[in-house]
């Protein structure tokens, strides 16, 4: 979406909250929390950045990650369209351009532009030795670097980039390498939304930042809050595929702890899974099954290349 306008993304793939409660029993809410305050022993309040105050007797964290660059999306939705016209507007004149990141989302902007622009060129600086991490085998993580250097898009490794500014069409490297690149792209980790849960004491977040969760997913001493999704301190890839499973957790303890005060349902994880586009007829995919499967441009293409599975997601919230 932020690459060009191609499917007109930014027509189909943002959503509105008007159908998001069943039977339209809830009430939405648009603001930031700033803080969480308890009142006593159980239950509490949330500060707004409007001033408002909301009380709760149970309260779920789904605050989700902070992106960098490209997917850093402004809150005010009449922004966005500016936003996203300047953002194309940077990768249609960019005669080569650097991408800081060697993940799935600094992989799958490569591809998008390679289908785009196939010519106009392309370099990866990843911190790591391997692009992706660890979690995934290096034959999968071998075979997802020849799918783009087959494209064009040369790497980087055990490198930085800190200067996001180029200097005559060029971009200098943490340790003196020069590229060519008058456009740098963000696309290295998220970070946890969390900063606003600081009111509820020092105990809350681990170092990261993330939120300390027991298995059933309350935090550790609020056995009444209750967190998912890339918030959470599990040791896992922060995927929405898990947050879908954090989220039935959670609906059914809280369901449990407002008619008994227990929440017995416990999150056992998932198998590790990814899949990683190369623009739209290419990709590949890994499932952490049996001995590890690795999956080629087939896959892709039906799963997610195409389509980027956005009709999956309206279809999740009735659109």
């Amino acid at each position: 979406m932020v690459v060009s306008d191609r499917d007109a993304l930014e027509k189909t793939a943002f959503a509105r909250f008007d159908k998001v409660f069943h039977d339209g029993k809830g009430t939405f809410v648009q603001a930031a929390v700033t803080a969480v305050q308890k009142t006593g022993k159980k239950g509490g309040s949330v500060t707004l950045d409007n001033g408002e105050k909301i009380p709760f007797d149970v309260l779920v964290l789904a605050t989700g990650a902070n992106w960098p660059g490209p997917l850093a999306f402004p809150n005010d939705e009449e922004a966005v369209t500016e936003w996203l016209a300047t953002r194309r507007k940077e990768f249609e004149n960019a005669k080569s351009i650097v991408i800081a990141g060697g993940g799935a989302v600094g992989l799958e902007i490569a591809g998008e532009i390679k289908d785009l622009w196939p010519t106009k060129p392309i370099t990866v600086v990843q911190a790591l030795p391997q692009l992706l991490n660890d979690t995934y085998p290096d034959k999968f993580r071998r075979r997802a670097e020849a799918s783009f250097v087959a494209r064009g898009v040369k790497f980087v490794y055990k490198d930085y980039v800190d200067d996001f500014t180029p200097v005559n069409g060029s971009v200098k490297t943490r340790n003196g390498k020069t590229l060519d690149g008058d456009l740098v792209v963000a696309a290295w980790g998220t970070r946890p939304n969390t900063e606003f849960l600081s009111s509820l004491g020092s105990d809350v977040l681990d170092s990261k930042g993330f939120v300390k969760v027991t298995p059933t997913l309350q935090l550790l001493n609020h056995s009444e809050i209750f967190a998912l999704g890339d918030i959470t301190d599990i040791k896992e890839q922060k995927q929405a595929a898990k947050a879908q499973l954090h989220a039935g957790v959670v609906s059914a303890n809280i369901l449990s702890y407002i008619k008994n005060g227990t929440a017995p349902k416990k999150y056992k994880g998932a198998p590790e899974m990814i899949l990683v586009t190369n623009g739209k007829e290419d990709g590949l995919a890994y499932l952490g099954l049996l001995w590890g499967i690795t999956l080629g441009a087939w896959m892709a293409r039906m799963a997610k290349s195409r389509t980027l599975i956005v009709p999956q997601f309206r279809e999740s919230m009735g659109l």
